[in-house]
């Protein structure tokens, strides 16, 4: 062989370990099954895909790499490198977000939602909090306002909530807990057992999760309107990972999330349209609650959590008045702009 041809063969070869030092794959640890709450997921792995050409991929698994409440864990020890989990599940863990369940904020859609978390997501205390498990907040997964699903007689009064025993995680199970509800914070994958085996009288989900986690079919009335509040499940990848990305990758990804979310929302908003059709499919009975009811409701389960959680962050050496108001100005600033 010929200096020229030994000279090509040896670029070829240097060429392919470039390219193949030049491409990225993540894993991405999320549960359940494929549904509306990990859309954006989805929606950023492909994205960051086209971006870079192949050259950046994540491998989404459902339940695969870690248990849902020990997401935040594996990230922390560099197990994968993204992953999603909910603050109620280890809400030590994530203190800071929890602001943004706590029940009766008014939020009254989606993209108020996804305004209210970027800007705790962007507050100093939450980055260093996140830090401490080398994690970076990058997305939330915004859903809508919780409702009951239930078994027997429909619990529309405040005082048939005294000995419920109700599926609530975080500030929901606190509001439930208010007014005599008895809350249990099995994980969302385990909420379908929990309710046949009658560990729960009734379950606390957005739309999606009682399709998904099959709750629905155990239902005989579901709350259209209680609307209590939601919870909070942020996206985070490890901070190694995200520091050691190439700056085309890491701006691949970073550009791609408006993206993901909107992507989320609209496919969200679908299913909301058609949540009244699901219902009479499944025979589940519609239940409006009286507006006196939810006062009464907010008048126990809303200022008083609010202020004992701001006095909860405060004592522990976190801005908890501070993040409280921070979602108030910018719920307010979300609903002037709508």
């Amino acid at each position: 062989m010929n200096k020229f041809a030994v000279g090509a063969v040896v670029g070829a070869i240097s060429c392919t370990f470039a390219l193949e030092a030049a491409a990225t794959e993540w894993n991405v640890s999320v549960w359940g099954k494929r549904r509306a709450f990990t859309e954006h997921v989805e929606k950023l792995a492909e994205l960051v895909a086209e971006k870079t050409g192949g050259d950046f991929t994540m491998n989404v698994s459902y339940g695969g790499l870690s248990k849902n409440r020990e997401n935040l864990d594996g990230i922390s020890i560099g197990a994968f490198e993204m992953a999603q989990f909910c603050a109620g599940y280890h809400a030590d863990k994530n203190r800071v977000v929890t602001v943004l369940e706590l029940p009766f904020l008014g939020v009254e859609n989606l993209e108020q939602e996804v305004a209210v978390a970027r800007a705790v997501y962007a507050h100093p205390a939450a980055t260093e909090e996140m830090a401490q498990w080398n994690a970076k907040l990058l997305m939330t997964s915004p859903m809508p306002q919780y409702n009951l699903v239930g078994t027997g007689e429909p619990r529309d009064e405040l005082a048939e909530f005294k000995g419920m025993r109700v599926r609530a995680t975080g500030g929901l199970g606190k509001a439930f807990e208010a007014v005599g509800g008895v809350p249990t914070s099995v994980t969302a994958t385990e909420a379908y057992q929990a309710m046949e085996g009658g560990v729960v009288d009734t379950v606390a989900f957005a739309q999606h999760a009682h399709l998904s986690f099959g709750t629905i079919n155990q239902a005989d009335w579901w709350t259209a309107n209680l609307n209590p509040g939601t919870v909070n499940c942020p996206v985070v990848v490890n901070i190694d990972a995200y520091d050691s990305l190439s700056d085309e990758h890491r701006a691949a990804l970073d550009a791609s999330i408006p993206e993901a979310i909107e992507h989320y929302l609209t496919n969200y908003a679908e299913l909301l349209e058609r949540w009244d059709s699901v219902l009479a499919e499944k025979g589940v009975e519609k239940v409006e609650v009286a507006p006196e009811v939810i006062s009464e409701f907010q008048a126990v389960a809303g200022k008083p959590i609010h202020d004992a959680w701001i006095a909860d962050m405060e004592a522990q050496g976190l801005p908890g008045q501070e993040l409280y108001d921070l979602v108030v100005s910018t719920l307010a600033d979300a609903k002037g702009g709508s």
